[in-house]
């Protein structure tokens, strides 16, 4: 495959540290120093879809093609308010496609589980543009009356449009079933037969255990794609790693000893923007040139499951 295109969107609605404080017992030195995160964007007058939408557009346009052009959209989403028709059946309507969509849960990895999927189509040829679309508010997940995980999230989308090429040197994912480590509950609706009681709870998180599970897995997949591709860490230029904190994100650096200017990160300004994160940081150091020709790009992602995904591509620059 080949990254031919990328767009982004995130609403319009800028929530900082000190706003939080305003409602819960903390401050912005507190989230910063924890987290990273100086602001996020939140929706508000806007919705998903419409973030989605948007990205979506923004990456057919950049890659120079047309909504008829695609033959398959991968839609990368934990949750939003429909629970069916599929978000990317309902993206495809605003976007003008007529191609086959699905929807994937890969949690945080969506995007790198995701790129594994297209690259099949694209390998056996059973398709020849594909759109790749991250749109994800795990805002509404969380309870804002408490804020160990309220104070981590940002809504946002990204996206990709692929085709074919030879781009992607190596590829892993990983799944390793631990639901207690991180976990949202929906009650559905009632039946007459239900005996069982149906519980609804907003997001829960074991801070530790994420750590330390987001740490060592990321290591040991960016060890292993390195092996699989014949790489050195210092021959990769740019490591685009999921940006749920910067502490997780240093971890992982510290461990490839490599330098800090390798690891660009928009955490600050988003937030834990769930599987958008990585599509959306590829979107903008794009479109900002700070991906040169020919660069070596090692992504790298976590999620609840426990899911995780790693990656190896080289780049080529996008004319905008």
């Amino acid at each position: 495959m080949r990254i031919l295109g990328t767009g982004s969107a995130l609403p319009s609605q800028t929530v900082t540290n000190d706003m939080l404080a305003g409602f819960l017992d903390t401050n912005d030195e507190w989230i910063s120093t924890r987290t990273g995160i100086k602001t996020r964007h939140i929706l508000s007058d806007e919705t998903l879809v419409d973030l989605a939408t948007r990205a979506a557009q923004n990456a057919i346009a950049s890659a120079g093609i047309t909504p008829e052009d695609l033959d398959f959209i991968i839609c990368s989403n934990v949750a939003n308010n429909y629970v069916t028709p599929a978000l990317s059946t309902i993206i495809q309507g605003n976007i003008g496609s007529n191609c086959p969509c699905v929807d994937l849960n890969g949690a945080c990895a969506g995007f790198i589980y995701a790129l594994d999927i297209a690259e099949s189509f694209l390998k056996t040829d059973r398709a020849k543009k594909i759109l790749i679309l991250c749109a994800e508010e795990p805002t509404k997940f969380c309870n804002w009356q408490e804020r160990s995980t309220s104070i981590l999230f940002g809504d946002g989308a990204g996206a990709v449009v692929l085709g074919a090429g030879d781009d992607l040197k190596a590829i892993r994912l990983t799944a390793s079933s631990k639901k207690e480590v991180l976990y949202y509950q929906r009650k559905m609706e009632p039946t007459p037969f239900e005996h069982n009681n149906e519980m609804t709870m907003p997001l829960v998180m074991n801070g530790r255990d994420v750590f330390r599970m987001a740490v060592s897995s990321s290591c040991s997949d960016i060890d292993f794609v390195l092996k699989e591709a014949n790489m050195q860490s210092d021959e990769i230029d740019f490591f685009l790693l999921h940006q749920a904190n910067m502490r997780i994100i240093e971890a992982i650096r510290t461990h490839v000893h490599q330098p800090t200017k390798k690891f660009p990160s928009n955490i600050q300004r988003y937030g834990n923007t769930s599987s958008a994160s990585i599509p959306i940081l590829i979107d903008e150091l794009s479109r900002e040139g700070h991906l040169p020709e020919g660069s070596q790009l090692l992504l790298s992602a976590f999620g609840a499951g426990f899911v995780t995904g790693a990656c190896i591509l080289t780049w080529h620059t996008i004319q905008y």
